[in-house]
């Protein structure tokens, strides 16, 4: 891989990053708002664009394990260290996102418990 190819799939993968970024803050923001459901689609958008970036870091490591060398790139590492910077923000989303289900759902839960209670004692 060329050096100027290698700066394109960096660019390539920030941008992917990027992207993805952007829809798990959405998502972030739809759990804020109790919207459950538009943060599951900001999520699988966001899903969509780190695995386009994963791919093509995937296919850097792949040539170089076949032996095709390439001269270290600062910026390759840094659109490595953004693509897993974002892929954890990405991980500790999804878990926010169960975590909110488990408590809505014991919430429905109370209520029902609340309202058959008060049902009862009219």
């Amino acid at each position: 891989m060329s050096d100027e190819e290698r700066i394109q799939e960096a660019m390539k993968i920030i941008l992917f990053a990027g992207n993805a970024r952007v829809h798990c803050m959405n998502a972030l923001r739809a759990i804020e708002d109790e919207n459950i459901d538009l943060a599951h689609v900001e999520m699988k958008l966001s899903n969509q664009e780190i695995v386009s970036a994963h791919k093509i870091q995937t296919n850097a490591i792949s040539e170089e394990t076949q032996g095709k060398k390439t001269e270290y790139s600062l910026l390759f590492a840094h659109a490595q260290d953004t693509l897993m910077t974002i892929y954890s923000e990405i991980n500790i989303t999804k878990r926010l996102i169960k975590i909110f289900e488990k408590q809505q759902k014991q919430y429905t839960q109370f209520e029902k418990r609340l309202a058959k209670l008060e049902e009862e004692r009219n």
